[in-house]
Formats: structure tokens, sequence, C-alpha cells
């Protein structure tokens, strides 16, 4: 598994959880741990620094041991938000982000997203699941800070839109495409919970 140190880990939890009876997502217990800390596991070995977005239950994120960021948008404004937040605090040259509730994320996310930017040298790199794109799991290069203050400050809130202005690329995870499984409801997480095995906290 390829380490990326000039990449920071950015996990989103900042958003309202409505289908979720507004429980916050992230803290949501999966067999045993917070569904946040399946998403830490998988991504702490692939980049260099890891960062939470988050906008509530601030201390108990706190507890996780990673730097914990609030957006500065008030009023539940998106990822696009989350990820201002997160390239605002990171000096790395990559952020990569990944939602609080996708607990089934590859260990080879980060050097895939990786090697297709490179492969087509662009500034973001979206992953597609064969079928769609999955917005909320891109690597974006942090150099475009000031386009996306530029894009929010517009008073636009459309990731895909951003995207486009940027020129993304997309990487092929056709073949694991179930690492993008999302858990919203109660109904899913008691799903989840009879196929996802617990974290070896060894």
């Amino acid at each position: 598994m390829e380490k990326y140190e000039n990449t920071t880990g950015l996990i989103l939890a900042g958003g309202r959880a409505q289908r979720m009876n507004g429980k916050d997502k992230g803290l949501v217990q999966l067999n045993g741990h917070a569904m946040v800390e399946y998403v830490l596991a998988s991504l702490r070995p692939q980049v260099g620094e890891l960062i939470i977005n988050a906008n509530r239950n601030i201390e108990a994120y706190e507890t996780l041991g990673c730097t914990i960021v609030s957006d500065q948008l008030s009023d539940f404004q998106g990822p696009l938000a989350g990820f201002l937040s997160g390239m605002q605090s990171t000096e790395r040259e990559y952020i990569v982000t990944a939602p609080c509730d996708g607990p089934l994320l590859s260990h080879d996310y980060v050097s895939r997203l990786h090697q297709q930017l490179a492969a087509c040298q662009s500034k973001i790199c979206v992953a597609h699941d064969g079928h769609r794109l999955q917005p909320v799991y891109a690597l974006i290069d942090t150099s475009l800070m000031s386009s996306l203050t530029a894009f929010l400050a517009a008073g636009d809130r459309k990731i895909d839109l951003w995207y486009q202005q940027e020129h993304y690329c997309s990487a092929d995870f056709s073949d694991c495409s179930k690492i993008f499984t999302n858990i919203n409801t109660p109904e899913e997480l008691a799903q989840a919970s009879s196929y996802i095995q617990p974290l070896n906290n060894d």
C-alpha cells in the first residue's frame, strides 16, 4: 500500500443526517465502533494527515486523534464548504475526500485517484463507480482553494458545477463499486452490521 505524505485525508461528517433521524452519522455505532472509525482506519495508512470536517459533537470527534475543522459557512452549506475548510487547515498539496458514512473504503483508494490524476494532468480527480460519478470521493489540488472560495462566495453550492469549471477527470472504480456504499438510514445500518466486520484494534 502506497502512502502519500503530500495528501491530507478529509472525512466529511458535517451534514444534518436527516435520513438517520438527525443522528450524527459519523458517531453512530456499527459493530462496536463509530462509523467514522472505519473510514479513518482505511485512510490512515494512505495519507500523511487526517482531518475530520464536523459541525457538531466536536468533543466526541476530538477523541479520535485527528484534526477537527468546522465549516466557515453557516447552516450546513454542503460538501464544498467542508472541502474549503479542509484546504484551509492543511499545508499539504492535496486533499482526498470521503464521507463518514462509507465504511467500505478500499486500501488502494488514494493511489488509484493519484495515478489517474497524474495521467490526465488535471487538478481534480473524482471517483466513478462505472455508472456515475461519486462526487464526494475525490482528490483535489489545494491550489484550487482560491477558486473554491470564489465559487462559494458567488453563492454557488453545486459540486458537479465546480468540478466542471475546473476540468476534472475521473478514476474508474467499477471493479470495486461496493466501496461507495453509504449508510444513510437506521435500516441500512442494521443491514450493514451483518456484512461489515468489526475493526481490529490490535
